[in-house]
């Protein structure tokens, strides 16, 4: 389900958020023709933001996307640069979601048509929550599943308590199946506490940890990070309207 494009760091961190339009939307047009569900062109989105804040401050790259990519995806008006906007306006901050879900209308309006899941995008129904850790108390995985339609996808999510409940690594996987794995794999082993939560524990676990900043260790952490961090703020603010 993730993207695994190894070359998508390459594509984006060198550039300017300012300066990267052309290399998004080739890329986008090489992707999104082939989406065919909402969380894959919501994880496709998330990598390439991760890959654009790689070279720039969050904040400006945000402000960069909303100034810069925005406009000139409702210029080029094609249906990969509508592609574009309805990722940026599913899974972005605030401001940028604002700008591209406006533009989004703009560009449709003139005719351009909008993809399959666009309907869906960014509006996943929140399922089953629950977390794990060890009885120390010093790593917990906190783990939310969502529904677009039959299609489930869960997030999860490990924080490490020794380093202060920082998030150390962040993944997104098929969650048909995956709660019983999960139990099955842990109910014998007495070093390990689990539990089912529900999605207001789960909100409060995840705003703790991201107010806390990360820790990753290892390089496949770092680039999970990267890569999820967007779809990880997204996907938090619906659990805060549960």
């Amino acid at each position: 389900m993730d993207h695994d494009d190894p070359d998508i760091d390459a594509l984006f961190a060198p550039l300017e958020p300012s300066k990267a339009f052309d290399v998004v939307l080739s890329e986008a047009h090489e992707v999104l023709s082939h989406v065919r569900q909402p969380i894959e062109a919501e994880l496709w989105g998330s990598d390439m933001i991760g890959a654009l804040s790689a070279s720039a401050d969050s904040a400006q790259v945000m402000t960069a996307l909303t100034e810069s990519l925005v406009p000139a995806a409702e210029q080029t008006a094609t249906p990969e640069a509508l592609a574009l906007l309805r990722i940026f306006g599913a899974i972005g901050p605030p401001q940028l979601r604002a700008a591209a879900t406006e533009a989004a209308k703009r560009v449709i309006a003139l005719g351009v048509p909008d993809p399959d899941w666009a309907a869906a995008i960014g509006a996943p129904k929140v399922g089953k929550c629950w977390h794990y850790g060890d009885v120390g108390g010093q790593q917990e995985s906190v783990t939310v599943s969502f529904a677009y339609g039959d299609a489930e996808h869960a997030l999860s999510v490990l924080i490490d308590h020794g380093k202060g409940g920082r998030i150390k690594d962040a993944w997104v996987g098929d969650a048909a199946g995956l709660l019983d794995r999960t139990w099955f794999a842990v109910e014998n082993d007495p070093l390990v506490v689990f539990g089912a939560i529900d999605a207001a524990d789960a909100r409060d676990r995840l705003e703790r940890a991201i107010k806390a900043g990360e820790c990753p260790e290892k390089p496949d952490q770092a680039d999970d990070l990267t890569a999820h961090r967007a779809l990880l703020h997204a996907r938090l603010d619906l659990l805060a309207a549960e």
